[in-house]
């Protein structure tokens, strides 16, 4: 996003969640955001405030979202607006761009979906303000005819050239007589190539196109004469394929079917998008199962201390119990055997049960996370391997310490590979310290982890949390711990930084925002 310019953004809506939610994320995103329940309250707002885009649920209570688009663009023309449907208002979503909506959004309302329509919008808005600074140019020079032609060609590319999506048009011989400047680049192919001279069934496989009819007249996909987000496949100039979200409408004229009208979505960046979501979640897992692999024999040597004890002393017990009747005394020696038995069994049941937490392959959840289980859940799991490491630990974590808003497994995989990375920074054991606190005056949880090993060198430090730079020999890592780390902590809108002195010690230091929840206590 253009940070030079302040977008500002006015957000209407009659349903209390939906507002925060979008609001938040909007913030997030660096815009300016001010917030309307209804349409009446939103005019007043744009009046006040001069937003650049406007953001308006279609169906509201009193005044809905295309009398408020008509009102805006009667008074504020400027005002870029994006409306919020539902899924079957295809019919509101067409005549909201009839009356220069800038674009269209479902619920619910994707992320990315989100994304592209600003992206529209501002580029819309920023298309406009060159159009104009031209006019006013015209005008001065009192190029009056030159000024009229200019404006007709303008209103016809914001009500057609300037849509963000394809717009394709088909009279009724099904030859193409609209055919916007983003179908264009989409494609490839020119207007003097296309217009009048093809048909939508040139753009589409034989296949797709019999699905696309077949679809379009299934009542499944939208009712009778219409076809709502169906995806297909585009063929552009070069032959390439192109993933597209496609809605149709036939044309009437006195009712009578004269055409068609298509708008076309380019799924490309979305697609990308969601590729790039995978490939971070994949990341993410085989960092778990390196770090679970690592856990595993630890924990198996852990267990079997307890597991060995508890078989003796249920085998005692039995030789007991053959031999004779249980006196007092031995009632009394036997409860204690069993409490032993109990608490080794508890002991290895919070080991065996955390670490099949950990392990497990989860969606992303973010909720609220104490601090003080987070860190006592690490180190249960890795309190073995840094005894078998001879490292000595030492936990200094502040009480009640305010929730943070976050996923709990991939916290507890940030700090299990730091963990790591302490002990393989000491290869002859050393002194391991974990500290958590509350910082009030940021509103922020810290937690540093510092051990007493190698340090990193000056030169290294700018590399550290780049994927797949190590400094560990050959064999004994690949470099993906400290570059998930960061990307984990980023997601969090938290940060993370080191300070190293070399031969001594390397602390990281985690800084994570409390959740608003608990900031408002």
């Amino acid at each position: 996003m253009d940070t030079s310019f302040a977008w500002n953004i006015v957000l209407i809506d009659d349903e209390e969640d939906i507002r925060d939610v979008m609001a938040i994320a909007l913030k997030d995103a660096g815009y300016r955001v001010e917030t309307a329940p209804d349409g009446e309250t939103g005019l007043r707002l744009c009046e006040k405030i001069c937003p650049q885009i406007v953001i308006t649920d279609i169906r509201m209570p009193g005044m809905g979202g295309l009398q408020v688009l008509q009102t805006l663009k009667k008074n504020y023309p400027d005002i870029e607006v994006i409306v919020v449907t539902a899924f079957g208002e295809m019919d509101l979503a067409i005549r909201a761009l009839q009356l220069d909506a800038s674009d269209f959004v479902t619920k619910p309302i994707s992320d990315e979906a989100l994304s592209l329509a600003l992206k529209r919008a501002k580029e819309r808005f920023s298309s406009r303000k060159k159009l104009k600074d031209y006019t006013a140019l015209l005008e001065k020079e009192k190029a009056e005819t030159s000024q009229e032609l200019f404006k007709n060609i303008a209103f016809q590319r914001n009500l057609i050239e300037s849509s963000m999506d394809g717009i394709l048009g088909c009279d009724s011989q099904g030859m193409v007589v609209t055919y916007n400047q983003c179908m264009q680049q989409m494609l490839g192919f020119t207007k003097e190539e296309v217009l009048h001279r093809m048909t939508l069934s040139n753009f589409l496989s034989r296949a797709e196109y019999l699905d696309f009819n077949v679809a379009f007249s299934d009542e499944r996909y939208g009712g009778k004469d219409k076809l709502m987000f169906y995806e297909t496949t585009l063929t552009e100039k070069s032959g390439q394929s192109i993933p597209v979200q496609v809605s149709a409408a036939t044309v009437f004229d006195q009712d009578k079917a004269n055409g068609l009208v298509c708008f076309f979505r380019d799924l490309r960046e979305i697609r990308r998008l969601e590729r790039e979501m995978e490939d971070q979640a994949r990341i993410l897992h085989q960092d778990k199962m390196m770090s679970l692999g690592r856990l595993a024999a630890s924990v198996v040597h852990e267990i079997n201390n307890p597991l060995s004890g508890i078989l003796n002393y249920l085998r005692l017990m039995i030789r007991i119990l053959d031999k004779r009747q249980l006196d007092e005394n031995q009632k009394t020696k036997f409860r204690q055997y069993l409490e032993l038995v109990e608490n080794e069994t508890k002991r290895c049941s919070q080991i065996v049960s955390s670490l099949l937490d950990f392990s497990r392959m989860s969606p992303p959840a973010f909720q609220e996370v104490q601090i003080e289980e987070l860190i006592h859940r690490c180190i249960i799991l890795s309190q073995h391997k840094l005894e078998l490491s001879k490292i000595r630990l030492q936990a200094d974590i502040q009480k009640d310490i305010p929730a943070v808003k976050g996923d709990f497994s991939q916290l507890q995989q940030c700090i299990i590979n730091l963990i790591f990375n302490a002990i393989d920074a000491m290869p002859q054991g050393g002194t391991l310290i974990i500290k958590a606190r509350h910082e009030p005056e940021t509103r922020s949880a810290l937690i540093n982890v510092t051990d007493s090993g190698q340090g990193i060198a000056s030169a290294d430090l700018p590399h550290i949390f780049e994927p797949f730079f190590t400094t560990k020999k050959e064999a004994f890592g690949v470099g993906l711990g400290l570059s998930t780390v960061y990307g984990i902590i980023e997601r969090h809108k938290g940060t993370i930084a080191v300070k190293s002195k070399p031969g001594k010690s390397t602390t990281f230091m985690l800084k994570l925002p409390i959740s608003e929840a608990q900031g408002a206590t």
